[in-house]
């Protein structure tokens, strides 16, 4: 099984009416483990069901497979559906090519930090 380490951390949003979390994704996710480990996101989300922000950090991610990619997707659509709206930030050069290719990118903006992203969000 290869390592995968999500942490979910709390932001101060700049719109007191949405909340605005960063989920932190390090290593790789793969059939080994990504079923088990996106329901940390899943959990954050029954949490947070309406007004959500959610800011994926994939500066450490070194790789996704399909499933990964959709889950992406799915979370995407529970999100954007409670009003909530979903980025990410500093995605490797090889997961943002491979969420270009699959089109997640129209969906999704891509942005270099984490301080882009919480700026897009905030207008």
């Amino acid at each position: 099984m290869t390592e995968v380490k999500i942490s979910i951390e709390d932001l101060q949003s700049a719109n007191p009416d949405k909340k605005l979390k960063v989920v932190h994704i390090v290593g790789q996710l793969d059939e080994s483990n990504v079923d088990e480990k996106i329901q940390e996101i899943y959990k954050s989300l029954e949490a947070n069901p309406q007004n959500l922000n959610l800011i994926f950090d994939l500066e450490n991610l070194e790789y996704m497979n399909s499933k990964s990619i959709g889950y992406l997707t799915d979370i995407y659509g529970k999100v954007t559906e409670t009003g909530g709206k979903v980025v990410i930030a500093k995605a490797r050069p090889n997961i943002a090519d491979i969420l270009q290719v699959v089109g997640l990118t129209q969906l999704v903006s891509l942005y270099d930090s984490i301080d882009s992203a919480k700026t897009a969000l905030a207008s």
